[in-house]
């Protein structure tokens, strides 16, 4: 049996993520049946039960305390709720940044994407982490995205896979992460890249299932 190799899983998955962004932001072509509703604080405080010992976890959530009940688009893999960061999507100051997002590579992973430029292979003092939470189950982690391949068509870094078990999942992407753009070489720019760090100020936050 012929099996693809793993650029070429990607750069398909990549394809059918950027098309599940654009219909995500761009709004349905189509009448959809209604979805379901999700309560934000309900989940954020199950969440918070989960990570009760993680403060960098407790003081992510902290930033929903005003969230009420939200429409989640299943089976929608992109997180409904955007990150807003001290960058935002253009490096030029604070706004939104980006979105959390679930993959099925290679097993179920979370990501992310957003920020200007795109993501450095470096990221040697950033963290970006999510948490989780399987709402049948009960099952919960958080996880640290570092799988990242520095090519054009790698849009996201991600977790590695995670045994979260079915249904349906609640999960928040926080933390700080590395950008970097081509620039002329220089003094200051030897190896041709400027960097930029963005740090959340509100985590994305979505349902997903699986």
């Amino acid at each position: 049996m012929h099996h693809l190799s793993f650029t070429r899983r990607f750069t398909t998955a990549v394809a059918v993520t950027s098309a599940a962004v654009a219909i995500v932001f761009a709004g349905p072509a189509v009448a959809q049946p209604s979805p379901p509703t999700i309560d934000v604080a309900a989940s954020v405080a199950k969440l918070r039960t989960s990570v009760a010992d993680n403060p960098g976890a407790l003081a992510a959530l902290d930033k929903f305390a005003a969230k009420g009940a939200v429409e989640v688009a299943l089976p929608a893999q992109p997180f409904q709720i955007p990150a807003t960061s001290d960058i935002g999507q253009n490096g030029g100051g604070p706004g939104v940044y980006g979105s959390g997002i679930a993959l099925d590579l290679d097993g179920f992973r979370f990501g992310f994407f957003g920020g200007p430029g795109t993501i450095s292979p470096n990221q040697g003092g950033a963290k970006l982490e999510v948490m989780w939470l399987n709402l049948a189950t009960g099952q919960s982690g958080t996880a640290v995205l570092t799988e990242h391949q520095d090519v054009p068509v790698d849009t996201t870094i991600r977790t590695a896979p995670l045994n979260t078990g079915g249904g349906l999942i609640v999960a928040a992407v926080y933390g700080n992460l590395w950008h970097r753009w081509s620039v002329p070489v220089d003094d200051a720019h030897p190896d041709g890249f400027a960097y930029q760090l963005g740090t959340i100020q509100q985590p994305s936050f979505g349902a997903v299932t699986r």
